[in-house]
């Protein structure tokens, strides 16, 4: 399973520290409010003081959510779970594509699992992506992003339905990750 929320960096970002958010956002029902109105109460009270409040502000939602028990670690607020792993490859974001594409094109199926329709693959300016749906109604996307003449290669697995799929997942992914050229 992964581990909760990062409260130091909550802290540190907002000014805030966690028991003055818990009693906070306590103070103000969200106990009993949705995702999205505890991220609208955060994000108020950090007015303009802090980049990229909208982000943080989701962070200090989930961090609560963990805090009064109504979501795990890894869990998103539909209930199902998820996860990132990444590396860094020396290759730029086209040889890096393709160094995934030769890795992962020659599966026929992904820790057990059978693709749901063919990957799909973009890219913007800054971006490649490859993205797959799996029979078990999960989803897996692998972002690279360019950092000089290296790339990073990030596998983010979402919709997982059961959290103790979670370490089998990160291990398969992991283990692809390692056949990548580095």
């Amino acid at each position: 399973m992964s581990k909760g929320s990062n409260l130091p960096a909550i802290e540190r970002a907002t000014g805030i520290n966690w028991d003055s958010w818990v009693e906070y956002l306590g103070g103000r029902g969200a106990t009993d409010l949705p995702h999205f109105s505890i991220a609208q109460i955060a994000e108020q009270r950090m007015g303009q003081t802090v980049e990229n409040s909208g982000w943080w502000a989701q962070g200090v939602a989930v961090a609560y959510e963990q805090h009064i028990g109504r979501r795990l670690p890894g869990q998103s607020a539909d209930g199902s779970f998820q996860f990132a792993v990444t590396r860094t490859v020396g290759a730029d974001l086209d040889d890096a594509l393709e160094q995934w594409r030769q890795v992962a094109g020659t599966l026929a199926e992904f820790n057990g699992r059978k693709l749901d329709g063919e990957p799909r693959i973009s890219r913007s300016d800054k971006w490649r992506y490859w993205r797959i749906s799996l029979d078990d109604g999960t989803r897996v996307s692998v972002d690279i992003g360019g950092k000089a003449a290296k790339s990073s290669v990030a596998i983010n697995h979402t919709k997982i339905q059961d959290p103790d799929q979670v370490p089998g997942w990160k291990d398969f992914w992991r283990s692809l990750l390692r056949q990548l050229p580095a």
